[in-house]
Formats: structure tokens, C-alpha cells, sequence
């Protein structure tokens, strides 16, 4: 049923048996050598239950959400529907995460053998493209995160851009994707559907800012996002104050209150703006540290940044950022540094951030997501000891 560098069987029939009802909800992990290790939590009192998935934990604890074989169906099913098919699926993210876990269950759901990719070397350019050439489906599907996109589109060989283009939408999540980025794969004739969602959500359930079939999108007064309809979790296992703080049920609708805020205009399409708990007061000015953070992104030099607000004595808090240098060599990052001081003030102001930690790539977490907490705990480090 499925192939690939790891031995995913046993992993795979485990998702069958739960999600035909024939065996307990199960956990997906990763051991040492890079293959899945099953476990079976307990969801006793958790009607259809089928997989719990962990959040990624780029902000705290990460929590277990339960996903339901009616929540996972829908989402298999409108993915489907928005991708005009089902095909075969190439397995690129830790099978831990929501992302990866669901290309499981689209590929069981529609009866595809999807391929895994050897990622006990990390993720890189070759071992991608040596995955995508033994797919043998015409119709073809893989999820990424932003950081694998650029990696496979910086001077890419004329084999990885075939396969690239061999597929039929490359999902893009887990973050916000680089407008150049985006515009890059265009240029390269790759088709990329930027995605929306969390494990409270099966995964993305907003494609290129529109809602799947039978998801539904609002926006709050506060312009905090919430997401509703038939692919929401059933809750966070064994922490019932949490889920009740995070999931609500209005009118026979199910809905999950996201941490991010967005707008939508008169076509429905939705627009992410940051996450809600992102804006900075900084000398009694409110400051959005995503806004900062895509400016920072826009100069010469920079290739990723990750802004926060650290505690400071002198503003209350200060905005920092941990920025991804474009040339990481000793002698490009003392040019990024002495030319920094001369750019940033007259291109940002007063939101130039009061301390830069350049480094050659951003902190990420296994899922491809930036670790937001752990960069934040290097830059409060670095702007206390100034």
C-alpha cells in the first residue's frame, strides 16, 4: 500500500483501523531513526474519535487535540473537492504534525499509495526530488512549509524543477509564505496553494483565503479569526478548561477560536494579519511585531526575520528581531551589521528594532514552523545583557 525509505505500514493500518471504527484513536511519533512510533492514547468519553495530534508548541506547551473520523472525513473530502481530485500523495513533513498525518488520511480516505520521503538527513533538495521521482500517480499532491519551498527553489537543478512542476498543488502552511517567495514559484511554473488552518482545524482549511466546502470563516469585532463547521476538533484530550476556552458551539455550529486576527473583504477571502498576542507596546505606542516583521523582510540582506516584544527598563518593552542573514558568512554578517545601523533607521524609524540577533537561519521547529518561544528567549537574553 505504501512505500517509501521508512517502514510506515504498521503506522498506516493503525489510521485504518480508527478511522473504519475498528480500533483505537491513535498518536503518531517519531523514534530515533526517523520512524514512526505508534501510541494509543486514552479517549475514553470522546465519541469518534480517530487521531490526536499534537500542536506544534511554537508559543508554549504543546496540547493533544482530538480529531474525529467525521472531522478528518470532511476535510479529506473537501481537499479533494478544491484540488479537482484525489491523487497520489508525497509524504515531505514529520508524521508527528497534523500536516503529516493528514497525508495519510487523504491517501486512505482515497484509496492512493502515497510515497514517503527519506527525511532521517534532514529535508534537502535531493532526497525531495528523489522521493517525487517514484511517484507514478498522474495526478499528484505534497504538503510543505515555507523554509522547504525556498530551499527547493534556490538555484534549483533541472530535475527538482521537473518534479516540481509535475505536481498538480504543492500545499503551502504552517506559516505566513514571503511574497517573493510565492511569486518565485510562479515564475518556475509551480503551483502552490497557500493554506490555513491548525490541528484544531485537521490542518488547512483556508485555501488561497477561501474556506473549504462546509468551512466557515468569521471574523470577530476584536478581529480575531474563528473558524467553524464540520473539519473542527472534538477538543484538547484531558484538558477540559482549555478546550472550553478554545472551542465553542453556537446554533448546531461547532466553531475554534484561532490566536490570529484577520479581515475578510467583500469576496470572502480571508486575510491573515498576525496573531492577536503579537502587538507591542513600546513606549506607549502599540506596534504590530508581523507588520515589523515583513518590513524587515523587505531589505536588502535580510532573507527570514522573527520579531518580538522583550521586557525592557527604559520602553516597557522593546522590539527585537531574529533575522535570517542573506549571506551567513563571517564577512557578510560584519557587512549586514555595520550596514544595518546606516539602512534601518531612515527605512524603518522609530520600529527599528532595538536589538538584532543576525544568524544564518531563523530557530524552527521539527514541523518546519519558526520557534517562536525559543527565539524570543534569545533575544530577551540578548537585550538584557546590553
Amino acid at each position: 500500500m505504501i512505500s517509501g525509505a521508512m517502514n510506515i505500514e504498521p503506522a498506516l493500518k493503525a489510521l485504518a483501523a480508527a478511522l473504519h471504527g475498528e480500533g483505537p484513536a491513535v498518536e503518531l511519533s517519531v523514534g530515533p531513526d526517523g520512524s514512526p512510533v505508534l501510541g494509543f492514547p486514552d479517549t475514553t468519553g470522546i465519541e469518534d474519535a480517530a487521531v490526536v495530534v499534537r500542536t506544534s508548541g511554537s508559543t508554549g506547551a504543546p496540547k493533544a487535540t482530538v480529531l474525529t473520523v467525521e472531522a478528518l472525513a470532511a476535510s479529506s473530502m473537501a481537499t479533494a473537492f478544491a484540488l479537482k481530485g484525489e491523487g497520489q500523495w508525497l509524504l515531505a513533513l514529520p508524521v508527528q504534525y497534523v500536516a503529516g498525518v493528514q497525508v495519510l488520511v487523504r491517501s486512505l480516505f482515497a484509496g492512493t499509495r502515497p510515497w514517503v520521503m527519506d527525511l532521517s538527513g534532514g529535508f534537502t533538495p535531493e532526497a525531495f526530488t528523489a522521493a517525487a521521482l517514484e511517484l507514478t500517480d498522474k495526478i499528484r499532491f505534497t504538503s510543505l512549509v515555507p523554509t522547504q519551498l525556498q530551499r527547493l527553489l534556490d538555484a534549483p537543478s533541472a530535475e527538482t524543477l521537473a518534479v516540481l512542476r509535475r505536481f498538480n498543488a504543492i500545499l503551502l502552511g504552517g506559516g505566513p509564505a514571503p511574497a517573493e517567495l510565492l511569486a518565485a514559484a510562479r515564475d518556475a511554473g509551480v503551483r502552490v496553494v497557500t493554506t490555513y488552518g491548525s490541528s484544531e482545524t485537521c490542518g488547512g482549511c483556508v485555501y488561497d483565503g477561501f474556506p473549504l466546502e462546509d468551512v466557515l470563516v468569521r471574523v470577530e469585532d476584536d478581529g480575531r479569526i474563528l473558524l467553524g463547521g464540520a473539519t473542527i476538533a472534538a477538543g484538547y484530550l484531558q484538558a477540559p478548561e482549555l478546550s472550553a476556552a478554545a472551542f465553542i458551539e453556537e446554533d448546531g455550529v461547532r466553531w475554534y477560536r484561532t490566536s490570529d486576527l484577520g479581515e475578510l473583504d467583500a469576496d470572502g477571502r480571508l486575510t491573515v494579519l498576525g496573531r492577536a498576542d503579537d502587538v507591542v507596546i513600546t513606549g506607549g505606542v502599540k506596534v504590530s511585531a508581523a507588520h515589523v516583521q515583513a518590513e524587515l523582510e523587505r531589505l536588502d540582506g535580510v532573507r527570514a526575520a522573527f520579531v518580538a516584544g522583550v521586557p525592557s527598563a527604559e520602553w516597557g518593552h522593546a522590539l527585537a528581531a531574529y533575522v535570517a542573514v542573506g549571506d551567513s558568512s563571517p564577512e557578510g554578517m560584519a557587512a549586514f551589521t555595520a550596514r544595518r545601523n546606516e539602512t534601518w533607521g531612515p527605512a524603518l524609524g522609530a520600529l527599528a528594532p532595538k536589538t538584532v540577533l543576525p544568524a544564518a537561519e531563523l530557530l524552527m521547529l521539527p514541523n518546519g514552523k519558526p520557534d517562536r518561544l525559543g527565539m524570543t528567549v534569545l533575544l530577551e537574553a540578548l537585550h538584557q545583557g546590553k
